[in-house]
């Protein structure tokens, strides 16, 4: 079979542009709800590694996102393993937020994971501007999660999750979410598009916690000392605590609150909310003042 050798000038012939096309004549990635909807049935059918192995492929500037739970050290153990499978393909970067207020077992478990999986590129970010609990509470106050816990959420986790997602163009990301959860995770599809834009790939959303708890037994994955006392959901110290018989698996995240999601994966939060409408604001006293610059005589009459 001959090579093809694709030129500026077949390009226009054809009508048909490719990757080698300049870049003005492809679209960005777009998912329509017609497309969403396929795709979900097609991959409800699929295990998690086939899931991962069709992501891969299928979306540039692909990245997970994880905190290192119980999910995203079973999803990050599948990479590898799909790795090994073509090893000179792009491997797929991590993102930790570290929030400052992780428990020490968490930041021992992402040493051992990085030990474990050298090829990961791992990065951290933290609150802007700070580095230690002790910069953050000279910037924000002591105990922020209580006296304003939707500050808390935007500068601890989804500044810097906005941020990274900035710096390192991320289209798409993979998360550690799963139906069996709880909460407002019940109805959990494995591809979801968030407010932003932002592409959200749920690979082990069909599993339940035994069945990553025995992949994790059996894969001999590193994972959290805190699961063998009771923890089943890890986050924050201060909001995190042990799990009861028969309680959700996160029913230990901000006990005797409503709250069930960090705001990562909410829709956008009041404080959020709150800042675009400032920015919109400023933007339009803006436009207002260099109007008012303007000099109706030198506009010019015909």
């Amino acid at each position: 079979m001959g090579v093809h050798r694709e030129s500026a000038s077949s390009n226009l012939e054809s009508g048909y542009a490719s990757g080698a096309s300049s870049e003005g004549n492809l679209p960005q990635i777009i998912l329509t709800k017609q497309h969403l909807k396929f795709l979900n049935n097609t991959l409800n059918n699929l295990t998690p590694l086939e899931v991962l192995r069709w992501a891969k492929i299928t979306f540039p500037n692909l990245y997970q996102t994880t905190a290192f739970g119980v999910s995203g050290l079973v999803t990050l153990d599948m990479l590898s393993k799909l790795q090994t499978e073509t090893p000179s393909a792009p491997t797929i970067d991590a993102i930790f937020l570290d929030t400052l207020y992780h428990f020490q077992e968490t930041l021992d478990l992402v040493e051992k994971a990085k030990a474990r999986y050298p090829n990961v590129n791992l990065h951290v970010y933290k609150p802007e501007g700070v580095s230690t609990p002790a910069e953050f509470e000279a910037k924000h106050g002591k105990e922020l999660w209580k006296t304003n816990a939707e500050l808390y959420d935007w500068v601890a986790k989804v500044e810097p999750a906005q941020r990274a997602y900035s710096d390192l163009s991320v289209a798409a990301v993979l998360t550690g979410r799963r139906r069996s959860q709880g909460a407002k995770r019940e109805s959990l599809d494995i591809v979801e598009v968030d407010e932003a834009g932002l592409i959200k790939i749920n690979p082990l959303a069909s599993w339940s916690f035994r069945e990553v708890e025995e992949y994790i037994r059996e894969h001999d994955v590193p994972y959290n000392e805190l699961l063998d006392r009771g923890y089943k959901s890890v986050g924050d110290w201060h909001s995190t605590e042990p799990v009861k018989e028969g309680e959700d698996e996160r029913a230990g995240r901000w006990k005797g609150t409503q709250k069930t999601e960090c705001g990562i994966h909410n829709k956008r939060s009041k404080y959020a909310q709150f800042l675009m409408e400032m920015e919109q604001k400023r933007q339009q006293e803006e436009l207002a003042a260099a109007l008012e610059k303007v000099d109706v005589s030198d506009e010019i009459v015909v």
